[in-house]
Formats: C-alpha cells, sequence, structure tokens
C-alpha cells in the first residue's frame, strides 16, 4: 500500500471502504503456475511498473470521459 501512496500521490489519505460484490478476495496472485507452464514471470519491478500502469489508467478514463463528451 505504501509503494502505491508514494506512487501515485504521497500527501493522499487513504480511505478503507466496503468492497463491492465483484471484488476479488485475493490481492496477492500465484504465478507460479505461469512460471510452471508458461516459463512466465514479471520482468518489470513493481515500482517501475505502477507508474506506467497510474498512466494507462488516466489516460483510459480521459479517453472514456472524451468519448462521452466530457472535458
Amino acid at each position: 500500500m505504501v509503494v502505491v501512496k508514494e506512487t501515485i500521490d504521497p500527501s493522499a489519505a487513504i480511505e478503507f471502504r466496503p468492497n463491492t460484490a465483484d471484488d476479488p478476495h485475493k490481492r496477492k496472485p500465484d504465478i507460479s503456475k505461469a512460471r510452471e507452464l508458461l516459463n512466465w514471470e514479471p520482468k518489470i519491478p513493481l515500482r517501475q511498473g505502477l507508474p506506467l500502469m497510474v498512466s494507462d489508467f488516466q489516460n483510459r478514463i480521459l479517453n472514456e470521459d472524451e468519448g462521452r463528451g466530457h472535458k
């Protein structure tokens, strides 16, 4: 949680809210099957990949809003 806060906004307050019905219960995926069956593992460290994910989400939200005529 600290890494996410540092990446997005260190001054942001963390708010805990009830989960929605479709919220996944498991937060730490086990990639052992991917390693075993596909010979796959993450290539980008969390601290490097998180800003990329944030930027991607921001772009998706912006593009979605533009498609609805919002600015």
